[in-house]
Parts: structure tokens; C-alpha cells; sequence
């Protein structure tokens, strides 16, 4: 970027984690400044959530809250080295970045968090443990389906926030993430974004997946009376 007309968009860019930051300010503001349990973030090139600790980290030093949440940063298994540095580690965070490995990222749905090493690495870490966070990740067939289960609700999430999803669903069966937590799970981009997966598992047509949750789609001419048709009949609808 210093010798070509190009604008460096990645976390890299202290303007960006400025921007990303304000996210957990409004978290807080709509909490009426009470403080999250839990904050579950996608993590891929690791500035989400460190950006996410920076604004939690500023509304304690100002006063406005009296702790932070613990972070979650979940990862896709198709690219997890924090994930594996945190289970060589055994959980201890202090020796988390000794632990630390890059590795060759796989394809995965959740495309945006394909990163095999971060260039948040060192941020990320210094956030997990000054949050006494932790890390979780998700099998492709886990995040699609916890995207898809999520879906019934009326939401249309993407495959990042089915990995954070997924993770929640782990914690909570495991009873690291209590019943009565107040748990935040941070959706990084819309479905519509991702419609070709979405479609797919819903036809149930993706190898290697059974698509519990798929909800199968309905073709239909492309015209208001033919939609409003469909419509009329699944739901009995006069």
C-alpha cells in the first residue's frame, strides 16, 4: 500500500478496529450499561475481537461499566489455529501464544474466517486473557446447522455467525455458559450474502451433511400472484 494506489481495508488498519469497536459501546448502551456474561465472537484474522475488547476495555476505564465480559472467539475447525494453540495450552491463556502454530486453512463455508494465521494473533491473545476469555470451534456441518436452526427464529444468518452459534450450543452443553448467562453472539454478515450454501443445505444437497434443520425451498415463478399463492396454501391462508 505505500508504493501502489491501494487502501488497506484488513485489521491491519487501526481505523477499521476504531470503527469495529463502537459495536460493543452500543452492545452496552442497549444494555442499559449492564454488562454481557459473554460475548461470542467469529474470529478469523482476529481483529473483531480484539476490536470488540477495545471498546469494553474504554467503557471501563471511563467508568461507565465496572468489568468487562468474558470473549469467546469461535473458530471454523477448517481454520482454527488459535482453537488448537488454546487445546495444546489446556486452557491456560498465559501460555496461549507460546503455544501458537499457523496453519494452512481449509475451505469452509464461514469464507470471510478462512485465515490460517492471523495478523491479529498477538491482540487477540492479549484480549482473551484480559477478558479471561476463551476459544471454541465448529465442524462445517455444526455451523450450518446451528446457522439454519437459528433461522427458525425469523433471522437469516450467514455461515461466520453460525460458527459463533455453534459454539454457544457447545458452551451451554457443556455448562460453561450458565442458563441464566446473559450471552451476546455477534453477527458478522447476512445470509443473503451467502445464498448459494444457504440453498444448498436447505435442498440438502451438501456432501457429507444430513441438513437436520433445512427448511426445503419452493420454486416458483417469478411474479407477486405465484408467490403469494405458495403462501396462501402452507399457511391456509385465504
Amino acid at each position: 500500500t505505500a508504493e501502489t494506489p491501494i487502501y488497506l481495508a484488513n485489521s491491519m488498519n487501526s481505523l477499521r478496529l476504531e470503527g469495529q469497536k463502537t459495536a460493543a459501546i452500543e452492545i452496552l448502551q442497549q444494555f442499559n450499561w449492564q454488562v454481557p456474561d459473554w460475548v461470542i465472537i467469529p474470529g478469523g484474522n482476529l481483529g473483531n475481537i480484539y476490536a470488540f475488547y477495545k471498546g469494553f476495555k474504554m467503557c471501563k476505564e471511563l467508568g461507565l461499566v465496572d468489568r468487562l465480559p468474558r470473549l469467546v472467539c469461535a473458530q471454523a475447525s477448517n481454520a482454527n489455529p488459535l482453537y488448537l494453540a488454546y487445546q495444546r495450552a489446556n486452557g491456560d491463556l498465559k501460555n496461549l501464544r507460546k503455544h501458537y502454530e499457523a496453519v494452512k486453512a481449509k475451505t469452509t463455508f464461514a469464507s470471510a474466517i478462512q485465515i490460517g494465521d492471523p495478523v491479529s494473533i498477538d491482540r487477540a491473545i492479549m484480549a482473551l486473557q484480559d477478558s479471561n476469555g476463551l476459544v471454541e470451534e465448529a465442524t462445517e456441518e455444526e455451523l450450518m446447522d446451528a446457522a439454519a436452526r437459528a433461522d427458525r427464529t425469523g433471522m437469516f444468518n450467514c455461515p461466520h455467525t453460525g460458527v459463533a452459534l455453534a459454539a454457544l450450543l457447545k458452551l451451554r452443553d457443556r455448562q460453561v455458559i450458565g442458563p441464566n448467562d446473559r450471552t451476546v453472539v455477534v453477527s458478522t454478515a447476512h445470509g443473503l450474502k451467502f445464498t448459494q450454501s444457504k440453498v444448498a443445505y436447505h435442498s440438502k444437497t451438501l456432501a457429507n451433511m444430513t441438513c437436520q434443520f433445512a427448511n426445503p425451498p419452493v420454486s416458483v415463478n417469478e411474479d407477486l400472484g405465484s408467490v403469494m399463492d405458495v403462501i396462501r396454501q402452507k399457511y391456509q391462508l385465504k
